[in-house]
This record gives structure tokens, sequence and C-alpha cells, in this order.
């Protein structure tokens, strides 16, 4: 009789491994509790708590999340969209490579947010402009990383894929498009960390509602323990949704082992 061995807790490792969260948010309370800080500068990690729950209850935090979540959300995907349709042909015409290389090599290392202005020029002050701008930005990574893909793509498989009939974009989606699935996903995840500041510096500026407004305003009004507890709500929901992606990336790629 076999004995299978049962699986480790993964209770140790977790706990292990976000220990330093938990020794920072004790380390931030001590020191604006022993005043090594000023607590306007710096307000007691209990505070900011409480300073949460507030927002969390009023409703506030929830109206403000769900606005810069759909702003974000539209923003990347349709990044995500266009990058990725962008960089394969890139990559497999020569014609489209010569007509589009040199503005993504133009437009890549420009800091984003300076853009800011134009898209509120165009679009003005309410969601159009805050999707256009995260668009924009995180369309660069995501064509990046699908060109560098479907460069990489084994010639050995094309071949033998145009040897069994195959042609145009039953070829690309067949072949290409797998090949370059690591390196595309590897750009989404650039996009998705970028997304986050783009939408944040934009709704800082230009905005009437969404966390990025709701930072400005509360730091503005002195109601600093609020303005930490979103501020660290637009940190959660950035290292929830890089978690989530993480394990989404995991089981679309499980095929390759």
């Amino acid at each position: 009789m076999t004995v299978v061995p049962a699986p480790k807790a993964a209770a140790p490792h977790v706990l292990v491994r976000y220990a330093p969260l938990l020794i920072l948010a004790l380390a931030w309370e001590a020191a604006s509790r022993l005043h090594l800080v000023s607590s306007l500068a710096l307000p007691p990690f209990t505070d900011v708590v409480q300073a949460w729950v507030e927002l969390l209850w009023s409703g506030e935090l929830v109206s403000n999340g769900l606005s810069s979540l759909y702003r974000a959300g539209a923003g990347l995907a349709l990044a995500i969209a266009v990058g990725s349709a962008l960089g394969i042909f890139m990559a497999i015409s020569r014609p489209v490579n010569a007509m589009l290389g040199p503005l993504v090599e133009l437009f890549y290392p420009m800091p984003k947010s300076a853009l800011i202005p134009v898209t509120v020029l165009w679009l003005g002050f309410g969601d159009g402009s805050k999707i256009l701008l995260i668009f924009l930005g995180c369309m660069l990574p995501v064509t990046i990383g699908a060109y560098n893909g479907a460069r990489g793509s084994d010639q050995h498989l094309i071949w033998s894929a145009r040897s069994m009939g195959a042609r145009g974009l039953r070829m690309i989606w067949d072949v290409v498009v797998p090949s370059a699935l690591p390196e595309l996903l590897n750009g989404v995840r650039t996009a998705l960390a970028l997304s986050f500041i783009l939408l944040v510096s934009s709704e800082l500026i230009v905005a009437r509602q969404g966390l990025g407004n709701l930072i400005g305003y509360l730091g503005a009004n002195g109601s600093y323990d609020a303005m930490f507890a979103v501020v660290l709500t637009v940190a959660f929901i950035g290292f929830l949704a890089d978690r989530v992606y993480q394990a989404v990336v995991e089981r679309v790629l499980r095929w390759r082992e």
C-alpha cells in the first residue's frame, strides 16, 4: 500500500512571506506614538485603519474606488487588445514594423504623465481623458512584449504549419500567438502596474471623482490619516490585482509544461 504524503501547510509560508508587512505596520505605529516622526507627517497606523473604516462605512471609498477601477480597467483592456495586435503584426510584417517601430521607440521612454494635459485638452475632465491616458501609456509595454514574443517564434513550428497548409490569420493564431504569449503576458503585467500609476496621477490633477482625487482632497483639508488610508487602499488594490494576474498567468501557461 502506497502512502501519499500529506501536503505541507501553506499557512507558515504565508506568514513568513508577509511578515515584513506586519513589522512595517508595527514600526509605523511605534514611530508615530513615540513621536519619532511627526504625527502630521505620519499618523499612527491605528488611526489610519480607523479612518479607512469610516471612509468605507460612508461609501466614499467604494464610490471613488469603483470609478477608478472602471477607468483603469477600460484603458488597460483597450491597451491589451490594440497593443497585442500591433506588436504581433510588427513582428511578422516588415512594412508595419518600418512604419510603427520608430514611433514606439520615440514614445516608450517618454514620461506618460506628460500626456495628461494633452488628453484633458482632447476629452475634458471626464472619464474619457483618463481612459485615453491609460490606454496610450499601457499600450507600449504590451506592444513591445508582443513584438519580442512573436519575433522569438520557433521557425521550425512556422515551417511545419506552412507545410500543413496554415496561412494568414490561422498561422498567427495557431503558431505565433502561443509562442508570443509568455513575453506578451510579461508586458501586460508591466502595463497593469503602470495603469495604477497613471490613474492616480491623472486623478490627482484633473478629476472630480476617483481615488486620486480623494487623496488630493483629503490632503488639502488636513485629513492626513484618511489620506494615508486611501493611499494604502490603492497599494492594496494594486497588490491584489498583481497576485490575481500572476495566478491567472500560471494557469494560462500551464500547457507549456
